[in-house]
C-alpha cells in the first residue's frame, strides 16, 4: 500500500480547514466547496485505504519524531480492521454533516469558521483512528475537546451555549488530567508510546501496573466518551448547532473513548479489577440515562441521553471482554444516531422549536417533513433494536458478549485468556443491558408519538393543566438559535443525507452474520446472536414499545375526552419560549416512571451534587483568592509604592536650589564624621 493515502486522509480535512479559515471571509463562495470537498475525499481515501488492508491485515509504520530521553515519539500508522471501519465510518458522517450544513447554517455568518472546525474536527478523529503512538493519539484527542468547545458555543451570543461549551471542557479535561498521566505511566512500563509495543509488552506481561494504568485512562475514556460520573456535559451540549451534535454523538468525540479501550484491550484484560469497574460504569450510565431519556421535553435532550446510554453498551461489551461487539454496535450507533439528530435539525426547522410538547400541538407535522418521518421512525426502530435493523444485530452482539462472560466463557478473541474477565462483569452488564433495551423502546417510542402522532388539540393542555399534571417551570431545555423560516420547505441538502445514512442504517447488521465479512475485518470471533440473548433482547424490546404506546393511548384518551377545541391550535411556539408554559400532551413518560419522572427529568440532581461539591465551593476559593489578592497583595503593592512617593516627597523638600544650603549641609556633615571618628 502506498503510505501516501493513509497519510492523506487525516491532512486533507486539516488543509480545507485552514484554507476554509483562511479564504471563506474574503471569497465566501469558495467556503462550501472548501469544507465539503477535502472531508469527501478523505471520507473516499479512507474507504480505498480500507479496501486495499484487506481483511486480517495490518500496517505498522513510524519515523522517530523526537527523542525525550525515554520512550521517544514517534510519527507513526497502525492500520487494522478496526481502524479501517471506523475511518470509514467518520468520513461518511463528516460528509454528511458538512453538506447538510450548508443548508442548516445558510445564513449564518459565521459559517466559515463553523465549517473550518467541523474539518478539523474530523482530521482530529481521523488522527486518533490512524495514530501508531499514544502520543501523537493524545494530540489528536485534545484537538477534537478544543474543537467541540468552539463548536457547542457557536451561538456564543446566547448564555446556553456559553455555559454549555465551558462545561464541556472543563468536565471533559477533568479527565484528560489523569489520562495524561495513565498515558505517560503505560508508556514508561512498556519502555514505547507505540501502540504495537504497547499490545507487546501487555501480552508478555511486562506492565508493571496494569490496574492503575487501567483505572487512569477509564477517567479520561469517561469524560471523552460522557459516561457516568462525567456524563452530564453531553445532554448540555445540545445548545450548540444540531449537526455538530450529528458529529460529536456519532462518529468522533464520544467514539473516540471507545475506540482507545478496544485498541488497548489486551492492557485492560491484565486487570480484573478495572474490568469490574468499567461494567459498573457503564451499567450506572446505561440505566440512568435511559431512564432520563424517557422525561425529557427537548428533542435533542431525549437523543444526547440516548447516546450516554448506548456508549454504556459499548463500554458494557468492553468490560465483558469483546472489543468486536463493541465496536459492531459503535458503528452501527453511529450510522443511526447520526440520521436521528440531523432528522431532528429538519423537524426542529420545521416546527421551530425543540419541545416536544410543542410539536405536538402542531396538525400535521409529520406530512410536513415526511423525509424526516420516515427516517427517523427506521432511526428509532434501530435504536429499539429490532430486526432486521443494524441496531437489533449490534446490540444483540454486547448481549451474547454479556452472557458469555457471565458464564466465564469471555468472547476476548485471542486477546487474552477467558478467565480474565471476572463472571461479577458479564453479569452486571447483562442485567443493566437488558433492562436499558426495555427502556430504550419506552423512550424512542415515546418520541415518535408525541412528536407525531400527538392529536392537534388545545383541549389536552387545558385538561392536563387542570387535573394538576403540571409541567415544571425548570425544564432542562436547550434553545438553537434557529434562523430559517419554518414555512420554508427543507432544501435538498437537508434531506439526502438522510437517506444515506438510512441505507447503513438498515442494512449495516447482516455484515456481522457471515464469519468471513465483518468479524473476518476485526479479531475472526463471532458475531452471530444467541438464541437466548435474541429472545429476551427483542422480546424486551416490544415490551418497551407496547408498554409506552399503551400509555400513550391511555393519556391521549383521557386529555382529550369531553373538551371542545378551542380556536388558535397548532400555532407554531417561537423558538425563544422555554417550556415552563408547555404542558406535555399525554405523555406516557409520567405513567412509565411515576414518582421518578420529575428526578428523571432533572438527571436525577447529578448536576446539583457537582455544584454543591464542587462548583460552589470552587467558587468559594476563588472569591478568596480574588479578596487575598485585591484586598492583601495588593495593599502591600499599594503601601510600597506609597511608601517610596512619600520618601520622594521628603527628598524633594531638600532640594531647594540654594548652593549655599547645600555647602552648609555639607560642611556639617564632615564635622559630624570628624566629630565621630576622633570619639
Amino acid at each position: 500500500m502506498n503510505l501516501a493515502l493513509p497519510v492523506l486522509v487525516p491532512v486533507l480535512p486539516a488543509l480545507g480547514a485552514a484554507a476554509t479559515l483562511a479564504l471563506g471571509k474574503k471569497a465566501p463562495g469558495l467556503a462550501r466547496p472548501l469544507a465539503i470537498v477535502p472531508v469527501a475525499v478523505s471520507a473516499v481515501l479512507a474507504l480505498v485505504v480500507a479496501l486495499q488492508l484487506g481483511t486480517g491485515q495490518a500496517l505498522d509504520a513510524a519515523t522517530r519524531l523526537t527523542p525525550t530521553g525515554g520512550p521517544d515519539i514517534a510519527l507513526g500508522l497502525h492500520l487494522d480492521g478496526f481502524s479501517s471501519l471506523i475511518s470509514v465510518l467518520v468520513g461518511l458522517v463528516a460528509t454528511c454533516v458538512q453538506v447538510y450544513s450548508t443548508a442548516y447554517l445558510k445564513e449564518d455568518p459565521r459559517y466559515p469558521s463553523y465549517a473550518a472546525l467541523v474539518s478539523l474536527f474530523t482530521a482530529a478523529m481521523f488522527l486518533v483512528v490512524y495514530s501508531g503512538d499514544l502520543i501523537v493519539l493524545l494530540v489528536g484527542w485534545e484537538v477534537m475537546g478544543i474543537c467541540s468547545y468552539f463548536l457547542i458555543g457557536h451561538h456564543w451570543e446566547t448564555e446556553d451555549a456559553r455555559s454549555a461549551s465551558l462545561k464541556a471542557f472543563l468536565v471533559t479535561k477533568l479527565g484528560d488530567v489523569p489520562f495524561l498521566f495513565g498515558i505517560f505511566l503505560l508508556g514508561a512500563d512498556a519502555g514505547s508510546f507505540r501502540i504495537p509495543d504497547v499490545l507487546a509488552a501487555a501480552g508478555d506481561g511486562r506492565l508493571g501496573h496494569p490496574t492503575l494504568i487501567a483505572l487512569l485512562l477509564l477517567a479520561g475514556v469517561a469524560g471523552k466518551s460522557a459516561q457516568f460520573p462525567l456524563h452530564t456535559w453531553l445532554p448540555d451540549a445540545m445548545a450548540g448547532p444540531t449537526p455538530v451534535s450529528a458529529l460529536i454523538h456519532a462518529a468522533t468525540m464520544v467514539a473516540a473513548g471507545i475506540y482507545l479501550v478496544a485498541r488497548l484491550l489486551p492492557v485492560f484484560l491484565l486487570s480484573g479489577a478495572a474490568l469490574v469497574v468499567l461494567a459498573v460504569m457503564a451499567a450506572v450510565t446505561m440505566i440512568g440515562s435511559a431512564l432520563c431519556a424517557l422525561a425529557q421535553d427537548d428533542l435533542k435532550r431525549v437523543l444526547a441521553y440516548s447516546t450516554v446510554g448506548q456508549l454504556g453498551y459499548m463500554a458494557g461489551a468492553l468490560a465483558a471482554g469483546d472489543r468486536e461487539a463493541a465496536v459492531f454496535h459503535l458503528v452501527s450507533h453511529g450510522a443511526f444516531k447520526a440520521l436521528l439528530f440531523l432528522a431532528a435539525g429538519v423537524v426542529i426547522h420545521a416546527a421551530h422549536t425543540n419541545s416536544i410538547s410543542a410539536m405536538s400541538r402542531i396538525p400535521g407535522l409529520r406530512k410536513r417533513v415526511p423525509d424526516a418521518y420516515w427516517t427517523m421512525g427506521i432511526a428509532l426502530v434501530a435504536l429499539v433494536g429490532l430486526p432486521p435493523f443494524s441496531g437489533f444485530f449490534s446490540k444483540e452482539a454486547v448481549l451474547t458478549a454479556a452472557e458469555h462472560a457471565a458464564n466465564g466463557e469471555a468472547l476476548t478473541n485471542g486477546l487474552g485468556p477467558a478467565s480474565a474477565v471476572p463472571e461479577a462483569a458479564g453479569w452486571i452488564v447483562l442485567i443493566s443491558a437488558a433492562l436499558t433495551a426495555l427502556l430504550t423502546a419506552a423512550y424512542a417510542t415515546r418520541l415518535y408519538l408525541l412528536a407525531f402522532h400527538s392529536p392537534a388539540t388545545g383541549a389536552a393542555a387545558a385538561m392536563a393543566a387542570a387535573s394538576g399534571a403540571e409541567h415544571e417551570a425548570d425544564a432542562p431545555y436547550s434553545p438553537e438559535l434557529d434562523e430559517a423560516d419554518p414555512a420554508t420547505a427543507e432544501p435538498a441538502a437537508m434531506r439526502w443525507p438522510l437517506w444515506v445514512l438510512a441505507i447503513p442504517t438498515m442494512g449495516f447488521g447482516i455484515a456481522g452474520l457471515r464469519s468471513d465479512w465483518l468479524p473476518a475485518l476485526l479479531d475472526g470471533g463471532s458475531l452471530r446472536p444467541s438464541a437466548v440473548t435474541a429472545v429476551i433482547g427483542t422480546g424486551l424490546a416490544v415490551v418497551g414499545v407496547l408498554a409506552a404506546y399503551g400509555a400513550w393511548r391511555s393519556a391521549t384518551a383521557r386529555l382529550t375526552a369531553g373538551r371542545p377545541v378551542p380556536a388558535g391550535t397548532g400555532r407554531v411556539p417561537e423558538q425563544a419560549g422555554a417550556p415552563a408554559a408547555e404542558v406535555i400532551v399525554a405523555d406516557p413518560g409520567r405513567t412509565l416512571l411515576g414518582p421518578l419522572f420529575g428526578p428523571a427529568r432533572h438527571g436525577f440532581g447529578v448536576d446539583r451534587l457537582y455544584h454543591a461539591l464542587f462548583v460552589r465551593p470552587v467558587a468559594a476559593v476563588a472569591r478568596l483568592v480574588r479578596f487575598l489578592d485585591r484586598e492583601v497583595v495588593e495593599t502591600y503593592v499599594r503601601g510600597s509604592g506609597a511608601g517610596a512617593n512619600l520618601l520622594g516627597r521628603a527628598v524633594r523638600l531638600a532640594q531647594t536650589g540654594n548652593a549655599q544650603t547645600y555647602l552648609s549641609a555639607l560642611l556639617a556633615g564632615v564635622v559630624l564624621l570628624a566629630v565621630l571618628v576622633a570619639v
